[in-house]
């Protein structure tokens, strides 16, 4: 828990072109003493929330240091939609499409920040992809791209876990990508960011494997939502996986990846079979 006292604390240091013109808000979902909350990141000490942060939250007045609670995935999503070949430094010699390319994750798959990804026992090519993950705030439907930031309550961090031999060999995209755990996410939802142009690195044992601005989404944040809204309907707390940059490579047991977001913090996960 210390660790990631102080992960949040440097995340804490986001540079004002980071920021947007609004108050930048960090909201935690955690438990301590067995229960779980929600609550506002302050420095080191947690405001505890009543309800979750979508719907008329409240302040109980009641705190907890940061470093005494456990962080949890900060959302609960009841939809995980996830956007493929987003950067084209991921997307090598393939051209890129007129619109976004969709793949849906399950709310399973989702864990939080210092959890264990389970590397399945069948499971032989498993891959890292550190993403921006929009956090939706409101029910959107059919909504335009001119519109669309409205619907956005926050962003975090989060690691797409792809099975790249899965991928390839099944009719869907099912056990590939969401599988139990292949869903890390936080570890906090920030609020008034720039989210538009925030640095994104990935490490894997302490190696940076990927380094890229949020400003090279071949599709930007309204657009995806926007283009998603068409067909489903978004609802708050829903999260959206934006895509991945760069080249990705396999883990093996053991490894330790962390995606560190600008003004977000360090989602840290280790990877452990079973």
């Amino acid at each position: 828990m210390r660790r990631i006292a102080v992960l949040l604390l440097l995340a804490a240091a986001a540079t004002p072109m980071t920021e947007l013109a609004g108050q930048v808000t960090r909201y935690v979902r955690y438990t301590v003493a067995g229960a779980t909350s929600y609550g506002i990141l302050d420095g080191q000490t947690v405001r505890e929330l009543s309800g979750d942060p979508f719907t008329n939250p409240r302040p109980t007045g009641r705190t907890q240091r940061l470093d005494q609670v456990k962080l949890l995935a900060p959302a609960t999503p009841g939809k995980v939609i996830a956007v493929g070949l987003n950067y084209l430094t991921h997307l090598g010699e393939r051209p890129a499409a007129t619109y976004p390319g969709l793949f849906a994750k399950m709310p399973t798959s989702i864990v939080g920040p210092e959890a264990e990804v389970i590397y399945p026992a069948d499971a032989t090519n498993l891959h890292f992809e550190g993403e921006l993950v929009v956090v939706i705030g409101k029910k959107a439907q059919n909504v335009s791209a001119a519109d669309a930031p409205n619907y956005v309550f926050g962003v975090t961090a989060g690691n797409d876990i792809s099975e790249r031999d899965w991928q390839r060999a099944d009719l869907q995209w099912f056990r590939a990508k969401a599988s139990d755990t292949f869903g890390p996410l936080g570890p906090m939802i920030v609020t008034g960011l720039n989210y538009g142009d925030l640095l994104l690195q990935t490490r894997v044992n302490g190696e940076v494997v990927q380094s890229q601005r949020t400003k090279d989404l071949v599709f930007d944040v309204p657009a995806i939502i926007s283009y998603i809204s068409r067909y489903v309907t978004l609802e708050p707390g829903d999260v959206i996986y934006t895509g991945t940059p760069g080249t990705t490579k396999a883990m093996k047991p053991g490894d330790v990846v962390e995606v560190e977001i600008e003004g977000i913090g360090v989602l840290r996960n280790k990877i452990v079979k079973r």
